[in-house]
């Protein structure tokens, strides 16, 4: 089920994804992963592929906020934005927050959300 907003809490080791409605939410996790090589540069390759499934797993949502703290939050808007242009449109705000529980962070969203459908002019679809 696609819904028309998400929120994503993001650092560098788990990523939550919550999409939302008037009604309900659902739930996805994304794990960093952690593989140790010899080879230059594999930190990076790994942290590519951790952001990468992150976007994909937003394929079709149409507003996102993005939340998490200062360095995981902006090691992931430089990945999108060099990376994933497409899933940058889709993002319509970054905020820094510590790790809040499920339901502040819905809340904190939905009070996002509202603001932002006002000033944009559009009706939140319910």
């Amino acid at each position: 089920m696609t819904m028309f907003h998400a929120v994503v809490w993001i650092d560098h080791e788990s990523t939550q994804i919550l999409q939302f409605d008037a009604e309900h939410i659902q739930a996805q996790k994304v794990k960093a992963h952690s593989h140790h090589t010899r080879r230059h540069g594999s930190s990076v390759r790994t942290e590519h592929q951790y952001y990468a499934e992150v976007c994909d797993a937003l394929v079709g949502v149409a507003e996102v906020l993005a939340v998490g703290p200062k360095t995981g939050l902006a090691d992931f808007r430089h990945y999108v934005e060099k990376h994933r242009s497409a899933v940058g449109k889709q993002i319509v705000g970054w905020e820094h927050s510590d790790r809040p529980s499920e339901n502040q962070l819905v809340a904190l969203a939905r009070q996002f959300f509202l603001k932002y459908d006002r000033m944009a002019g559009t009706p939140t679809p319910s």
